[in-house]
């Protein structure tokens, strides 16, 4: 005979489920990968049920959550095997129109420029304008300074606007 949910179970149930799709999107703008999107959004929640009893402010599982993914990430990148494969997506096998079609390119160049960028400025760009995080919330997230935050998301920026500049030039030269 099956064993009844208890409370604590019911509860994470309930958070994951509303909870997962959103996790899932966040990983992908960290990694750029769906698969691998799925592998840190299992790690963070991996973590979150093994320390839910231990949580006592309901109110910040999203950043409890946020901080897992985001520590899964970093530390995923560090592995060697992470760095010898990459898998890319399958262009669609029909276009959309011209303006839907505009913004996926755009959205494809600026996600190839943020995946140009080291892990640490691209969890940094994340935390700070993905997730609206402020700089206080963002250290606490990666577990650094604020002023490593405050460093990390000038050079990303800058960075980022550097590709997406060269890419403006390459495009602009073909036309």
């Amino acid at each position: 005979m099956p064993r009844a949910e208890t409370e604590e179970q019911e509860q994470f149930r309930e958070y994951f489920t509303a909870r997962h799709d959103a996790v899932r999107r966040t990983a992908y703008v960290l990694c750029g990968d769906w698969h691998w999107a799925d592998d840190l959004t299992q790690a963070a929640f991996i973590r979150l049920a093994t320390g839910w009893r231990t949580v006592r402010d309901r109110g910040a599982l999203d950043a409890f959550v946020r901080t897992c993914l985001v520590r899964a990430y970093l530390s995923d990148v560090k592995r060697v095997w992470r760095r010898r494969e990459r898998s890319v997506a399958e262009p669609p096998d029909r276009a959309g129109s011209g303006n839907s079609a505009e913004r996926a390119d755009g959205r494809m160049t600026f996600e190839a420029a943020l995946r140009k960028l080291p892990p640490r400025q691209r969890a940094v760009l994340l935390c700070r304008y993905y997730q609206d995080l402020d700089v206080a919330e963002t250290a606490a997230t990666l577990g650094c300074s604020q002023g490593t935050v405050k460093s990390q998301a000038a050079r990303g920026l800058a960075k980022l606007k550097e590709l997406l500049n060269e890419q403006s030039t390459m495009l602009g030269g073909r036309r």
